[in-house]
């Protein structure tokens, strides 16, 4: 078997690893951030259980720390209480963003986690099973049940030879965003090998697993060996460690070859990771804007090697340059070696240790700015500007970029590559991770005026009949749908939160489907391409829910947005003829007749243009479980009357 295999078949709950087939794991570990996990608490609550019932759960607050307003403040002081109440191990703001954190203070090879955040793959880099999922799933995960997904087809990456100086790791995964795209990968899992790795320690192989999430796949993972033993010894871990390599004769869905030797640095140009190009096809473009951080690049690797670089430099005069480290560890050891203060004397912009600038609540860049980010996502307006060009680049060309004011080549640069080793030991201070007693019966649980309930959803009636509220294009993703930066502090407020709904593409959607839902119809959405892509911010489903959205139909989906239609009883439909697509028009009347009756007997199903006097065959893939989820109006229904 392959690492991939291994892991599933050790938490194998049901179902067989044939690629394609539903099964269900066994979920060691869970975690949430303030984003998403406020409304995976308010579910947990809704289940009435008395304490969490996986291995280890941790609420991490790393998304909206800036607190302007109360919404914010009290969504920490909920998301500290319910974990002092129901055992969940809290993580203080401040202390850092969750994937570093995890794989610094918890992550365990051959362990499974689930994450209310599409980067938990980022655990891959130390050999874990890690997948991001809707905060409803995390929710059943916390409570002791079980996760569903595809056997995935797996993908074989090996890796060979070495990097030449200035490449990095996030070169190494631009190059595979080039290869294989941003659709299309999904039900797969890409898992690393080969020679290569041995040149790339876990905080390296922790860049690439993140930024897989780009495309679509369920997670990526690399092998435990003797670098990921290193890793866990110098975080004071090295009990946790245990070997995890493929069988000699494990067999892939399909094999890349990549010759680390030639891969040159990268950008991700506006507006998609997987619009990949050279760094050296940009040379000489003006640059008013370097962000240093996110998950992806915070490393205490990553950013001394950008201290080294700006040691005894100062930013150009036309930079802003900003700086986030991934975790108070990062911080406490760059400012142990002196390297904050070559940072701070350069003139960089500390930030706080948070997800802030990735996901737009802080540092947008200037009308038409041009900002280069380590981050993982350069979606159109994400950054908070819409005029804004964001490219992706590692923290090395950052760094060039922050002190020529241009985008160089570094390697046609005089500077010299810094040579940055991980360290023996890294700092350990856990004082900002709140553990909780055995005993939470006592606690009381903070609400705030802001923190509402998980809206309800009615069983699927026998017919649909509604109108085509809004249509939109390929590569919709979940930021297009519920934005994010200063609307997520709306995130316990659903009727708050569903005012934003589309707001990007069409400011007028929530009162327009809010009409229609007053007059009895039901809502639908046309969609192209690769629909989802992106967060697994839940919201993205429950808010059009909230508007009477009871359809989507697309030419394709993402694995995790499709998952939490499902899970609040909205179908995912798929046109049989992607021709179809283009026939349908916003505020056409559909109708689809004997929906339940269809899905019930598996039936085919028939869309009626009302407004053309036309009929489309439509497909939709449900397992079972899913039926079930869709014909009660989501799994909250559904866990109402059945065990986890």
């Amino acid at each position: 078997m392959n690492v991939t295999q291994k892991i599933l078949s050790e938490h194998l709950v049901s179902g067989s690893l044939t690629p394609g087939e539903e099964i269900a794991i066994r979920i060691d570990q869970t975690l949430t951030q303030d984003a998403t996990g406020t409304m995976a608490c308010l579910q947990f609550e809704s289940m009435g259980l008395d304490r969490v019932k996986n291995e280890l759960a941790v609420s991490y607050v790393d998304h909206n720390t800036v607190q302007v307003g109360f919404e914010n403040a009290d969504d920490h002081r909920y998301l500290q209480s319910v974990a002092a109440r129901y055992g969940i191990v809290f993580s203080r703001p401040g202390n850092g963003i969750c994937h570093q954190l995890h794989l610094e203070r918890f992550g365990v090879p051959g362990k499974t986690l689930l994450g209310s955040d599409s980067h938990t793959p980022t655990g891959g880099g130390l050999g874990m099973l890690a997948i991001g999922a809707g905060g409803l799933d995390v929710a059943v995960a916390m409570a002791g049940g079980a996760f569903y997904l595809t056997a995935p087809r797996v993908v074989r990456i090996t890796l060979k030879g070495r990097l030449k100086p200035w490449v990095s790791a996030k070169d190494i995964i631009l190059k595979v965003l080039e290869v294989f795209g941003t659709k299309g990968n999904v039900g797969c899992v890409f898992e690393y090998g080969g020679p290569g790795i041995a040149h790339l320690d876990v905080p390296e192989r922790a860049t690439i697993a993140n930024m897989g999430a780009e495309c679509g796949v369920t997670t990526s993972v690399f092998p435990s060996d003797d670098l990921t033993r290193r890793f866990l010894e110098a975080q004071g871990r090295g009990a946790a460690w245990r070997e995890i390599l493929p069988d000699a004769d494990a067999a892939y869905e399909r094999e890349v070859i990549l010759n680390l030797a030639d891969v040159e640095p990268l950008a991700a140009a506006p507006h998609s990771p997987g619009n990949v190009t050279p760094v050296a096809k940009l040379e000489g473009m003006k640059v008013d804007q370097v962000l240093i951080g996110s998950c992806t690049n915070s490393s205490y690797r990553d950013l001394k090697t950008v201290a080294r670089l700006l040691e005894g430099r100062t930013v150009h005069p036309d930079v802003s340059l900003g700086i986030a480290p991934g975790s108070r560890q990062v911080l406490a050891m760059l400012a142990k070696d002196k390297s904050l203060a070559a940072l701070v004397g350069a003139g960089a912009r500390i930030l706080e240790n948070t997800c802030g600038f990735c996901i737009g609540n802080s540092m947008s860049p200037g009308t038409e700015g041009v900002s280069l980010r380590t981050s993982n996502r350069n979606f159109e307006g994400r950054s908070g500007t819409p005029s804004a060009r964001v490219y992706l680049v590692s923290p090395e060309v950052a760094a060039v970029a922050a002190i020529h004011g241009r985008i160089r080549d570094p390697r046609r640069t005089d500077l010299e590559c810094p040579r940055v080793s991980m360290p023996k030991a890294f700092e350990i201070d856990d004082s900002m991770f709140l553990r909780p007693s055995e005993d939470g019966s006592g606690v009381k649980i903070i609400r705030g005026p802001n923190i509402g309930e998980p809206p309800k959803n009615h069983a699927l009636p026998s017919e649909l009949a509604g109108v085509v509220v809004i249509k939109v294009g390929d590569n919709i993703t979940t930021d297009h749908i519920m934005p994010a930066g200063a609307r997520l502090k709306y995130r316990s407020n659903i009727p708050a939160y569903a005012r934003y709904v589309f707001e990007p593409v069409d400011p007028e959607f929530a009162g327009r489907a809010k009409k229609f839902q007053d007059e009895g119809g039901h809502n639908f959405i046309v969609a192209g391409e690769s629909y989802g892509q992106g967060s697994s911010r839940e919201h993205a489903a429950i808010c059009p829910m909230f508007l009477g959205v009871k359809a989507v139909i697309a030419k394709s989906f993402e694995r995790i947005h499709e998952a939490n239609l499902v899970n609040f009883g909205i179908i995912p439909l798929v046109f049989a003829r992607p021709a179809d697509y283009d026939k349908l028009k916003a505020g056409d009347r559909l109708r689809l007749a004997g929906i339940r009756q269809a899905i019930v007997e598996g039936k085919p199903i028939v869309l009626r243009d009302e407004t053309a006097g036309a009929d489309m065959p439509l497909k939709l893939t449900l397992s079972q479980r899913q039926a079930e989820m869709i014909l009660a109006g989501g799994l909250l229904n559904v866990m109402k009357t059945s065990k986890l």
